[in-house]
């Protein structure tokens, strides 16, 4: 059996999530009480037949008296021999007082004492214990709806791999930070073929740019510290029960330098380990 737990920030894209995953034939359940959950697992394990892939989704309007038992619940759950992974959805508080503004809607906390901005606080507050739980995180600050359906597909791949899946993701500083990373690496102090002409309409896929990176040293330095770096902590990682690393590669538009790079350590990391996948977030 699969257990898939979303949760998350009001107006983070927990009902997306959910969407995805009945899409993908999980059996759904919104707004689950927590006490119910072992109850519910227990009458999974013996119905496979209908109860074989099971999203729940656990948020504020959820809160009972055993909310700050979640860490043990899911520990009995997975000793129990269940595939549970653990989604929580973020964004930051100015963009979800905007979502609310935006749509009308009435956040889950907010009463006439309480004003939304006071009732995302007190909820980031209150799911703290689910947050540093899961073993899944999407940031849906820079995220659109369509982005979000993809990434959450991404994730159910990972979940299937039998190992730690290895993301390498480039992106450009004047587009701001992707929320989805683990660690990052900074490339704008290398030479830019922006500054070359034929160069500027191309990316860092093409080999033309490719030979104007490899002719420097700085770049290729660069490349063996990153490569040196990552081999040398995955294994960390790996103890640690990821399902997945997602390393950032930033340059100041996401087309030349963070590209190459990206596609030059994806190449080089496939020779050396199976789930290994690149991510190019200004060319999508």
């Amino acid at each position: 059996m699969k257990l898939q737990i979303v949760s998350g920030l009001s107006g983070s894209g927990k009902t997306i999530a959910l969407q995805v995953l009945e899409d993908l034939d999980y059996y759904c359940i919104d707004n689950l009480p927590l006490e119910l959950l072992p109850e519910l697992v227990d009458k999974s394990l013996k119905d496979r037949l209908y109860l074989d892939k099971v999203a729940i989704g656990i948020d504020a309007r959820t809160l009972g008296s055993d909310f700050l038992d979640f860490s043990n619940i899911i520990q009995k759950i997975k000793n129990n021999g269940i595939d549970c992974n653990v989604l929580f959805l973020d964004a930051q508080n100015d963009i979800l007082l905007k979502r609310f503004s935006e749509t009308r809607r009435k956040h889950p906390l907010t009463n006439e004492q309480t004003s939304l901005e006071e009732a995302i606080k007190r909820e980031r507050l209150v799911l703290e214990v689910i947050c540093n739980e899961s073993n899944q995180q999407i940031n849906t600050t820079q995220t659109n709806v369509h982005q979000l359906r993809d990434k959450i597909k991404h994730l159910l791949i990972l979940n299937n791999q039998p190992v730690m899946a290895l993301q390498f993701l480039s992106f450009g500083f004047k587009h701001g930070l992707p929320g989805d990373m683990d660690m990052m690496f900074d490339m704008r102090c290398l030479p830019n073929p922006h500054w070359e002409i034929e160069l500027r309409p191309l990316t860092g896929k093409d080999q033309a740019v490719a030979d104007f990176l490899n002719q420097h040293d700085s770049f290729n330095k660069m490349f063996e510290d990153i490569k040196q770096y990552v081999e040398q902590w995955l294994p960390c990682f790996e103890d640690n029960n990821r399902n997945y690393l997602t390393i950032a590669i930033g340059c100041t538009g996401g087309q030349h330098r963070s590209v190459y790079m990206v596609e030059k350590l994806t190449q080089y990391f496939k020779q050396q380990r199976d789930s290994v996948i690149s991510r190019h977030k200004e060319l999508n």
